[in-house]
């Protein structure tokens, strides 16, 4: 059995929180700043809260999960409750229950200088190292789309 932790990642941005939410949830943009987890990252699905939402690599492996929690602007929980491995959906495994559900909250906090992005993440042990790197990319390719974006407007 796998044991699980929370671990947190934060970044400022120097945009304002409506250009860095709508980089997070678009799927051009989504695309870019996922691809430091796997290139060619996508999802399927909506954002909306209670909408189911699936998490994939380009090979179709990947996550499904659900919008636990959707307020605009401000929070953004997915509550993820399985793996996509060779097109099979599985929620129910011994793998599956040791880590779900696990939850990836986006909270986006307005500053004078733009938003506060924190990302507090529920992960299974092994894949601890691997996320504990991806993500200071992952934030660091969102910060560079927001503020370039931003300082077009």
């Amino acid at each position: 059995m796998s044991s699980k932790k929370r671990i947190q990642f934060t970044t400022i941005i120097n945009a304002p929180v409506a250009v860095v939410w709508r980089h997070v949830i678009s799927p051009d943009s989504y695309r870019h700043w996922a691809a430091a987890f796997s290139e060619g990252s996508h999802f399927e699905g909506s954002w909306a809260q209670g909408s189911g939402i699936r998490f994939l690599s380009p090979t179709g492996d990947g996550m499904v999960a659900e919008i636990a929690e959707n307020i605009a602007h401000e929070r953004i929980s997915i509550r993820h409750f399985g793996f996509i491995m060779n097109g099979v959906e599985d929620t129910t495994s011994d793998a599956v229950k040791a880590w779900a559900p696990a939850f990836e909250t986006y909270t986006f906090v307005a500053l004078r200088e733009g938003t506060q992005m924190v990302v507090d993440q529920d992960v299974a042990a092994e894949w601890e190292q691997y996320i504990s790197e991806a993500w200071p990319k992952a934030l660091a390719l969102l910060k560079a789309l927001s503020e370039s974006s931003a300082a077009e407007t």
